[in-house]
């Protein structure tokens, strides 16, 4: 059964992308990539890191990232390189990727408040000309 980063290693080389262009894409440094492609994975940093070069390599190269997530999980878990500490910050940061999507309501309600902070402006401004001009303060 060949390994995890043999299989990634093939996959690049078949579509002709090397480690310096991934390196550029991702701003992953090529030694990692190497760790990663010789299967390495204890030596890359861990958790939510690990898993970030991981997915980065995988769009760079532009492989599905499920299935190749679910393998290099499975990998880890073979090797023993999961710790529970591990898994609770990669759950977190999947929770954090799978909830950007609800903040983006959160974006109307900003321009609502600016809309309401541009009136009350306008208000204020009216209000203070109406008294200077009325109490001829500029005579």
């Amino acid at each position: 059964m060949e390994r995890f980063g043999e299989k990634l290693r093939m996959e690049r080389e078949q579509r002709k992308v090397t480690l310096d262009t991934i390196c550029s894409m991702t701003k992953v440094s090529v030694r990692h990539l190497e760790l990663l492609e010789a299967g390495r994975l204890t030596e890359l940093p861990g958790g939510v890191f690990r898993k970030g070069i991981v997915r980065s390599y995988i769009k760079a190269v532009g492989l599905e990232e499920t299935p190749w997530l679910e393998r290099f999980e499975s990998t880890l878990r073979e090797m023993g390189a999961v710790s529970t500490s591990d898994h609770d910050w990669v759950e977190f940061a999947e929770n954090v990727r799978r909830n950007r999507g609800a903040t983006q309501s959160v974006g109307h309600s900003k321009w609502i408040g600016v809309a309401a902070m541009v009136t009350a402006l306008v208000v204020l401004g009216w209000g203070v000309w109406k008294i200077v001009l009325h109490s001829g303060l500029l005579q």
